[in-house]
C-alpha cells in the first residue's frame, strides 16, 4: 500500500512538467492513467537519440527523455479530438480523483474537458492545469518552454560565469529547471487539494505556471534584490553570500569547498596548513570574506595548486568541512552513497529485461515508493484500463474507428 494508493489520476499532460508531476504521484502509489494521442503519443517519445536498446542491443522507439518521466503509469491511447474520445474521457473522469493537463489556457474547453465542465460531472475532482504563464494575465495564451522561462524568469541572469571573466554571460541550467520544479510544486499542490477535499468534500482547480515557479525559485537571490535594491549578477561557481563557497583548481583537476560558517572556515584553514588565514581580521567573519572575496580566493587558489584534487578533498573531509569532487554522470551514479540509497533501480521493461532507471528520492518508512511498472509503450494498457468502461464490442468498434489504440 503506497501513500496514495486508492487515488486515480487521469494524466492528459505531455513532455515534462506534467509527466514529472504524475510520476511522483505514481511512485507514491496513485493509479495514473496516461492518455496519449493514437499513433504519435507523448511528444517526447520521438525526442531521441538516445533510445532504449532491446535485449539484442538494437534501438527501440522508446526515447530516454520519455523514459525519464513516465514510470509506474498506464498508457491509454485515445483521440481527444473525436467526440467518442471526449465521451470516453468523461467516463473516466467520473471515477477519477485528479486530472492533470498542460494544454494552452482554455483550449480544452472546446472539447468539454475544461475544469468548469468536468467539475459539474465530478464535484470532488482536483484539476491541475500546467502552462507556461498561467490561466490569466497578458501572456496567458502564449506558449512557454523551459528555456524561454529560464530567461524571462531571471534564472539565466544569475547562472553562468561573471561577465568580466572568460566565458562570461547568461547561461541556462543544464536541466529543464522550470519544468522539473513546476512538476514538483504541482505534486505538492495536488496533495494539498486532496487533503482539503477530505475536509470540504469539494475538489478545486490548480493553476500552475512555469514562470511563477521560476520566479519563486529565485528565493534567496530575489530577497537579496528586494532587501538591497541591487540587481544580483552571475558568480559562476561561487556564492553571492558565502565565501569560500566555490570551485577551486588543484594540480590535476577541480573540487568544491562549501564553508557555511566561520568555524568551518577555521577548520578548513587548519586542515590545509593555512591557519593564519582564519586569524586575519579581513577573513575572520563571513561578511569580511565576502567583502575581500578576491584576495582570499587568490590566496587559497595558489595554495591548492600544490597537490592533486583528491588530496585536498581527503584532508578537508577529515575535519567535517563540506568538500567534494566534481563527478560526471557515470561517476555520480557509481558513488557508494548513491548506490546505498537505491537511486539506480532495475525493473523489467516490455522491450528490455535489464532495464535501469533513476530512483525516487522520497524515502517513507511505512509507505515506501514501489517500482511496479516500467514506462509503458504507447497504448500498452488501453484494453486493460478501458475494459472498466466499455464492452468488448465497444472496444473493437472504437479501435476500428481509430479513436483508441492498443499497442501490439
Amino acid at each position: 500500500m503506497g501513500a496514495l494508493t486508492g487515488f486515480r489520476v487521469l494524466d492528459l499532460s505531455r513532455i515534462l512538467a506534467g509527466p514529472w508531476c504524475s510520476q511522483i504521484l505514481a511512485d507514491l502509489g496513485a493509479e495514473v492513467i496516461k492518455v496519449e494521442k493514437p499513433q504519435a503519443g507523448d511528444d517526447t517519445r520521438i525526442w531521441g537519440p538516445p533510445w532504449l536498446k532491446d535485449n539484442q542491443g538494437e534501438n527501440t522507439s522508446e526515447s530516454a527523455y520519455y523514459l525519464s518521466a513516465n514510470r509506474n503509469k498506464h498508457s491509454v491511447a485515445i483521440d481527444l479530438a473525436s467526440p467518442e474520445g471526449q465521451a470516453l474521457i468523461i467516463k473516466i473522469v467520473k471515477t477519477a480523483d485528479v486530472v492533470i493537463e498542460n494544454y494552452k489556457a482554455g483550449s480544452l474547453k472546446k472539447y468539454g474537458l475544461d475544469y468548469e465542465n468536468l467539475s459539474q460531472i465530478n464535484p470532488r475532482l482536483v484539476y491541475c492545469s500546467i502552462t507556461g504563464f498561467g490561466q490569466y494575465g497578458p501572456r496567458a495564451q502564449q506558449p512557454g518552454y523551459d528555456f524561454i522561462i529560464q530567461g524571462m524568469g531571471g534564472m539565466m541572469s544569475v547562472t553562468g560565469e561573471r561577465d568580466d571573466l572568460p566565458g562570461g554571460g547568461p547561461q541556462k541550467a543544464g536541466l529543464a529547471f522550470a519544468d522539473l520544479t513546476t512538476g514538483l510544486y504541482a505534486a505538492i499542490a495536488i496533495q494539498a487539494a486532496l487533503l482539503s477535499r477530505e475536509k470540504t468534500g469539494e475538489g478545486q482547480h490548480i493553476d500552475m505556471a512555469l514562470l511563477d515557479t521560476q520566479v519563486a525559485s529565485l528565493s534567496v537571490l530575489a530577497m537579496n534584490y528586494l532587501t538591497s535594491g541591487k540587481v544580483p549578477g552571475r558568480f559562476g561557481n561561487a556564492h553571492a553570500n558565502i565565501v569560500p563557497y566555490q570551485v577551486f583548481k588543484a594540480r590535476n583537476g577541480e573540487f568544491i569547498i562549501a564553508c557555511g560558517n566561520d568555524s568551518q572556515f577555521a577548520a578548513l584553514c587548519d586542515s590545509i596548513g593555512r591557519a593564519e588565514l582564519a586569524r586575519d581580521p579581513r577573513f575572520m567573519r563571513n561578511s569580511g570574506r565576502v567583502e575581500h572575496r578576491e584576495e582570499l580566493t587568490q590566496l587559497l587558489q595558489q595554495h591548492f595548486m600544490q597537490h592533486e584534487a583528491q588530496y585536498w578533498v581527503d584532508i578537508i573531509h577529515a575535519v567535517n568541512v563540506p568538500v567534494g569532487m566534481i563527478n560526471n554522470l557515470e561517476q555520480a551514479l557509481q558513488e557508494e552513497q548513491v548506490q546505498a540509497r537505491d537511486m539506480v533501480v532495475r525493473m523489467p521493461h516490455r522491450l528490455r529485461e535489464d532495464y535501469q532507471s533513476i530512483g525516487s528520492p522520497i524515502k517513507l518508512s511505512k509507505t515506501p515508493v514501489e517500482y511496479k511498472k516500467a514506462p509503458p509503450c504507447l497504448g500498452e494498457d488501453t484494453d486493460q484500463v478501458l475494459a472498466e468502461f466499455l464492452t468488448p464490442d465497444e472496444l473493437a468498434q472504437l479501435k476500428a474507428q481509430g479513436v483508441i489504440q492498443q499497442s501490439a
